[in-house]
């Protein structure tokens, strides 16, 4: 895999802070894109400026593969000190909502990039892409065609034999202008016509073989209304969308590289209005494993109720990730590790979860939380005492200062730190046994009470030694096992969901001929307690709070919690696979 030593997903966005020289003063080019625009400014190709851009298709949320792009897009302007602008590429409104448009400006804010005052949408250029359409028949270098659908894709031909040219591809610049204006006046039906670049159809780029660029289709925009019947292709629409925004690079990814000469071919029809064509560069696309990256899989999960929503943590869509825990550091910390690649691959999903890790370690307050209760009574303590232990907020970072953790006779310990019959090796609570309570006191085990139905342990009752306080003994003497516990007087009730993989395969659209990709969702995915228990200093806690729930994990509160009901997410385990593999 490729990587950049220079930290693409953690520059600002802002270029009014960036030297106007963007040559000058470059360190020696870490990745290839970098490269291509370095030799493009010292050859004064673009003007002595570098320009991106970020073209969302508003038809779905925001994912971590966007992400990737937005570090690339954003991140290559703020190092040229240039400009990035935020374009919705709205040409297709079958499949476009507002809905997308607000959620996906929420998602880049949030991630740490401003566009500033350059946001722009392709529907703003319609009566520019028709008068340059119109220019291309003029030039003799398009054409309505009344082939269907299928039609066209036979007459394409195949990656080994060349296509056949339309019968209609010899009309008249006369009556093609008269056919495209009519089309436009809505004199057809849908899909009854279309208009064609008149390109190669011998081409081995089927791209070339004189590809559809507008089409009629009866269908209201959320931005135009009804104003237009036909509307233009990507492939046609982007190229000038970019020409006339002056953008000086449009990275893609790599999916794109063989519409690069249709890209190149449209840009050429305009030299005159556009002088200094925009160059495409393409990087590899993010694939993760255990993850589908396609906005149509996407959606099919959401419409068919197999998550909760776009903003469902087993989600991939920045929404989901940000629901679960993440924070945009973490985030663009990790599309700098994955670096920019020119072939693709596959990114063990345990790395984007270190990245979180390492950022919460520093940042997230650590809390007692007890998720299956199992409740203690310590007998000799006294009936009606309240003590309050001081407790680090955050070990990694002394500054955050201590937090107040009230203890009284009667404890919740977690289900699983106490066993009857205990194996060899297990150092926490068990009949006769002594452990540290974290910051209070160490307890011995001296009595196990079970349901007489069921032979379910419900209770315990155990001693302490007063001599303990603080968990350390006076005298020297060691114990094993440190547990986690709450007090029974104030915890606070609540609702923890333990989130795992979506699909139980590394890659889930690896699947056979005719199976549909769904058959390798993770049945497992979710786990909903509903008796859990936190200490009291998380009283009032807001949602996107996020903490490290002691031996449990990290954890964020849900924007569903109320003042009433504290509901918690797992954005991560403790476990870190992947530092232990990089370390071996």
């Amino acid at each position: 895999m490729e990587t950049s030593n220079i930290n693409l997903g953690n520059l600002k966005a802002d270029a009014n802070t960036q030297n106007n020289s963007p040559v000058s003063n470059q360190t020696t080019p870490s990745n290839f894109i970098q490269e291509f625009i370095t030799e493009d400014l010292q050859l004064g190709k673009c003007g002595n400026r570098v320009h991106t851009r970020f073209p969302p298709e508003p038809n779905g949320y925001l994912h971590i593969g966007h992400a990737k792009a937005l570090c690339i897009d954003f991140g290559m302007a703020a190092l040229f000190g240039g400009k990035c602008n935020l374009r919705f590429d709205d040409t297709n409104p079958v499949k476009e909502d507002i809905e997308y448009v607000e959620a996906i400006k929420e998602d880049i804010h949030w991630l740490g990039f401003d566009w500033e005052e350059r946001l722009f949408y392709a529907s703003e250029y319609y009566e520019r892409f028709y008068q340059c359409a119109e220019k291309l028949i003029m030039n003799g270098k398009a054409y309505v065609c009344d082939l269907s659908g299928d039609e066209i894709r036979e007459y394409r031909g195949t990656l080994t034999e060349s296509g056949k040219d339309s019968p209609y591809r010899e009309r008249s610049i006369s009556e093609n202008l008269d056919l495209f204006r009519r089309m436009r006046a809505g004199e057809f039906p849908d899909a009854s016509r279309t208009l064609r670049a008149k390109i190669d159809m011998a081409s081995p780029n089927i791209n070339m073989r004189d590809p559809v660029i507008y089409r009629i289709r009866r269908v209201t925009h959320h931005r135009t209304g009804d104003e237009w019947c036909i509307y233009p292709m990507y492939d046609y629409a982007h190229p000038i969308s970019d020409a006339i925004e002056e953008i000086t690079h449009s990275l893609c990814s790599l999916e794109y590289e063989d519409h690069r000469p249709l890209y190149d071919w449209v840009i050429e029809q305009f030299r005159d209005e556009f002088p200094q064509p925009p160059r495409q560069i393409e990087f590899a696309r993010l694939n993760l494993t255990y993850t589908v990256m396609s906005k149509r899989k996407l959606l099919e999960l959401v419409k068919d109720n197999y998550v909760s929503g776009w903003n469902d943590p087993r989600m991939p869509t920045l929404c989901g990730l940000r629901r679960r825990g993440y924070t945009p550091e973490s985030i663009r910390n990790f599309c700098d590790r994955i670096g920019v690649a020119k072939s693709n691959s596959t990114v063990d999903f345990a790395l984007l979860e270190h990245c979180l890790r390492e950022d919460l370690n520093l940042r997230a307050p650590r809390i007692m939380a007890v998720l299956r209760p199992l409740k203690v009574i310590i007998d000799n303590y006294p009936e009606d005492q309240v003590e309050e232990f001081d407790a680090e907020i955050n070990p990694e970072n002394p500054e955050m200062g201590t937090r107040k953790v009230p203890f009284s006779k009667e404890i919740y310990i977690e289900q699983d730190d106490f066993c009857e019959n205990p194996p060899k090796g297990y150092f926490r609570l068990a009949p006769g046994v002594e452990v540290r309570l974290k910051h209070a006191y160490y307890i011995r085990c001296e009595k196990v009470v079970k349901d007489d139905k069921t032979g379910e342990v419900v209770e315990l009752h155990c001693s302490y030694d007063p001599a303990t306080r603080g968990g350390w003994s006076g005298d020297g003497r060691k114990v094993k096992g440190t547990l986690h516990w709450v007090s029974v007087k104030h915890a606070l009730k609540a609702e923890v969901r333990l989130y795992d993989q979506l699909f139980g395969v590394e890659n889930p659209d690896d699947v056979p001929e005719g199976t549909d990709f769904k058959t390798n969702l993770n049945s497992n995915s979710l786990e909903v307690l509903t008796t859990c228990l936190v200490e009291p200093s998380l009283k009032g806690a807001t949602p996107g709070g996020r903490y490290q729930f002691l031996r449990q994990g990290y954890f964020c509160v849900d924007p569903e919690a109320t003042a009433e009901k504290l509901v918690f997410n797992r954005a991560a385990s403790l476990k870190d696979s992947w530092a232990k593999e990089k370390n071996k």
